[in-house]
């Protein structure tokens, strides 16, 4: 009789909920890394800085049980591809996907710049694919749970290309977690406003750290909801644009383009 194959046992069996985050290795990605560790999570970290995120991945657990890194190039088919199965094949399975991973425009105007789409290719094209390789497992089990990071720029427009990736991630969004309803996979937005990271270096606004973010991620987890926007002085943003659009205008002129200069770090995917 011939016998029946079997996949492989994952090298390590965790009773934890398993967390692929991407953007792991800096700003919102390192602190909400940080975050689940300390709330009892198993995380797959993905990013392109191989070396910081391996370093990242032992300071978090030094056995590499718990926690692994996997260099991954959200934009490529095959990277995505194989961070998937270096998930299945350390853990046997996913809980959570967080599309954190995101980039702008290089220092200037987005016409300018020499790949403007690749900022959608990040922010936008690399959370749809990722959720759809995913998504077959947690419907199949009934459970799940997809986080993705957007901005406050996706209601209050204020770059071109970041805007148009983020207003894109938030219409996904929203639509994903109807299209969900009853499956048992939930769909949160997390849409931050200015924070610390290596993509507002050169911003000169007053911004809290990525913690809050990450504080922001692990409460969704916990309860989950459609939308939510950190900090919470932003929703008043958010209330302007809609109310009072003109008024946005100016705060915009005033407050963004006269300080902060457009610039990115271009690793910043990392």
């Amino acid at each position: 009789m011939e016998q029946q194959q079997t996949a492989p046992a994952p090298a390590y069996a965790t009773a934890r909920p398993v967390v692929v985050l991407t953007g792991a290795s800096s700003g919102i990605g390192r602190a909400t890394a940080i975050e689940l560790t300390a709330l009892g999570y198993a995380l797959v970290l993905a990013a392109r800085r191989a070396e910081q995120l391996e370093v990242f991945a032992r300071h978090l657990d030094p056995s590499g049980a718990r926690v692994i890194a996997v260099p991954t190039d959200v934009t490529d088919d095959t990277s995505r591809r194989a961070l998937i199965s270096a998930a299945h094949a350390h853990f046997g399975r996913i809980d959570v996907l967080i599309n954190n991973a995101g980039v702008t425009v290089e220092k200037g105007w987005w016409w300018n710049d020499p790949d403007p789409l690749r900022v959608l290719r990040v922010n936008l094209e690399s959370p749809i694919e990722l959720t759809r390789l995913i998504l077959p497992e947690m419907r199949a089990r009934g459970s799940g749970h997809i986080v993705n990071i957007g901005s406050v720029a996706g209601r209050a427009a204020t770059n071109g290309m970041y805007s148009a990736s983020k207003f894109g991630l938030r219409g996904f969004s929203l639509a994903l977690r109807r299209e969900l309803l009853g499956s048992g996979v939930h769909v949160s937005l997390v849409a931050p406003g200015f924070v610390k990271s290596e993509m507002t270096a050169s911003a000169r606004l007053p911004m809290p750290g990525p913690d809050v973010v990450a504080r922001a991620v692990a409460g969704v987890l916990l309860h989950p909801r459609a939308e939510v926007i950190v900090p919470r002085l932003y929703r008043a943003l958010v209330w302007l644009e809609t109310l009072l659009p003109h008024l946005g205008d100016r705060i915009v002129k005033g407050l963004i383009y006269r300080r902060y200069d457009h610039s990115r770090d271009p690793d910043a995917q990392a």
